[in-house]
This record gives structure tokens, sequence and C-alpha cells, in this order.
């Protein structure tokens, strides 16, 4: 029990430091771009 809730420590930890990661270098942004181009092209419009 002791060793899946360290693991899972450590999984929580280093997921939030990626996500940060990139943050910091702008991909969030990059992301949103081309997630609102694929709902425009599901849709039809572009």
């Amino acid at each position: 029990m002791k060793c899946k809730k360290s693991s899972q420590i450590i999984l929580l930890i280093t997921g939030i430091t990626m996500v940060s990661y990139g943050v910091i270098r702008g991909e969030a942004a990059v992301v949103l771009g081309k997630a609102i181009k694929l709902c425009l092209e599901c849709v039809g419009i572009g």
C-alpha cells in the first residue's frame, strides 16, 4: 500500500511539472489554436 501511494505522489508531481513546463514554453496557446481549428473543421466552417 505504501509503494502504491508513493508512486502516485511521484506521478502527480511529474505531471504537474510537465504541465507547468508546457505553460511556460507557451504550448497552451498552440494547443488551443489547434483545438479551435479542429472544431471548426468538424462543424464544416473551416
